[in-house]
This record gives C-alpha cells, sequence and structure tokens, in this order.
C-alpha cells in the first residue's frame, strides 16, 4: 500500500511538471465544437473514479480483516481491480476535460507500463495466499473493466456502496484535484471565450459536482442503513 501510494504521488508530481512546463504542448487551448461537452463528461469520470476509489478502499478497509479474507463483493464483484479502476477513470477523465486528444494514447501507455506489472505481482500473492478461492474469483470477474451486461444488469448500490467517513479520509485530495482540474479548465475557457463563457462553464461544473455529492451521499445512507440492520440481527 505505502509504494502504491508513493508511485501516485511521484506520478502526480511528473504530470503537474511537465504541463506547467510545456502548456502549450498539452493543454487544449482552442475551444472546438464538442469541448462543453466533453468537459462535462470529463468532470463526470474524475468524480466516477474518485467514488470508486473512495468505495473501494473503504470496503477492502472494513472487510479484509488485515488481509486475512478474500473480499469478492461490493465494488470487488465488478472487478478485481477496482482502485486501478478507478485511477484509470480519473486519468482519463482529466484528458478528456482539459488536455488534448493524443494525451490520451501517452496514458494508457504509462498506466500499461507502470501498473500492468504491479496488479500481476499483487494477483500472484493473492493466488499464493487464497489459491482455489482466488481461482475461482478470476474465472468470474473481469480484471479492470466490468462486463457492460453487469453493469445494465445490476443495481450500482450493490458494487458502489459508500460510508461518509471513507468520503472524510479522502476529501482532502479530492478537492484538490477537483480543483486544479477546474482552475485550469476555467483559464482556458477565460482565455479563448471570456468571461460570460467562463461563468456558463463554471455553472455546469458546479450543477454536475451536486449531482454527484447527493448521489454519494444517497449511497452512503442507503449502505450505513443496510449495516445497521445487519448489525441489530
Amino acid at each position: 500500500m505505502k509504494k502504491r501510494i508513493q508511485l501516485h504521488g511521484f506520478l502526480i508530481f511528473v504530470a503537474l511538471a511537465l504541463l506547467a512546463l510545456f502548456p502549450c504542448k498539452f493543454l487544449r487551448l482552442t475551444h472546438g465544437k464538442f469541448d462543453d461537452l466533453a468537459e462535462i463528461i470529463g468532470i463526470g469520470m474524475i468524480l466516477s473514479g474518485q467514488l470508486l476509489r473512495v468505495s473501494s478502499r473503504g470496503y477492502k478497509s472494513e472487510h479484509s480483516r488485515q488481509g486475512g479474507a478474500l473480499i469478492t463483493d461490493g465494488p470487488y464483484s465488478l472487478v478485481r481491480n477496482p482502485m486501478y479502476l478507478g485511477i484509470v477513470l480519473i486519468g482519463l477523465g482529466i484528458v478528456v476535460t482539459l488536455l488534448n486528444w493524443w494525451v490520451a494514447l501517452i496514458f494508457a501507455v504509462f498506466f500499461i507500463a507502470v501498473y500492468a506489472r504491479l496488479i500481476i505481482t499483487e494477483e500472484k500473492k493473492l493466488l499464493d495466499c487464497f489459491g482455489k478461492e482466488y481461482q475461482g474469483y478470476q474465472e468470474r470477474t473481469p480484471r479492470l473493466f466490468p462486463w457492460l451486461s453487469a453493469l445494465l444488469r445490476r443495481d450500482i448500490r450493490e458494487y458502489l456502496p459508500l460510508r461518509s467517513a471513507w468520503v472524510k479520509k479522502e476529501i482532502v485530495s479530492i478537492v484538490i484535484l477537483l480543483s486544479a482540474v477546474v482552475l485550469v479548465d476555467g483559464w482556458e475557457d477565460y482565455r479563448e471565450e471570456g468571461t460570460a463563457f467562463l461563468l456558463n462553464g463554471f455553472l455546469a461544473i458546479a450543477s454536475l459536482v451536486v449531482l454527484f455529492v447527493g448521489f454519494a451521499i444517497i449511497l452512503s445512507k442507503r449502505y450505513e442503513r443496510l449495516a445497521g440492520q445487519r448489525t441489530d440481527s
């Protein structure tokens, strides 16, 4: 876990340094026909990735018994590596919101080079630890990207449990990342279109954030209510 956090921090530092040194190379400085829609989709992907990471980390911490149990339900019933899926959503969301489209290819290559080995190493450890139990889990659950049929068939509340305490632990990093994206996006809009367009963009993003916060609150209240019912019984 510590190595993973250090790796995330290093990659974020490198990305910020590249943006600061070469903004004209990476940032999408011209406002195209579909950029408004792209920004809304990108922010939605970032928020979804953050929500998935919070849910995965919190659920694992609550149910793994310090690594003594294999977690196969909650977000881990959707994919075997939901935290890494969250990273993919966040990274691609930043590309869609702010960056030139070709940066997505760099992100994909970078993710495969850095995280593929990490995922395989972690899965080998789990296989050594849990044996046939983990083999069965591998056979019925995809590694990183969920099956569309599973997303359409199942209630989202089944694979996105949430507690307010889990969100509080991650709130600082969530706010910092989202604030940075909104500020850069606002600077791009102001540079291209002026104050009026900046205000419209801000209102659209703020509305999306409010919707996601409300959704997170609903998920949190439902999970905590169900957890309380299981405790009482």
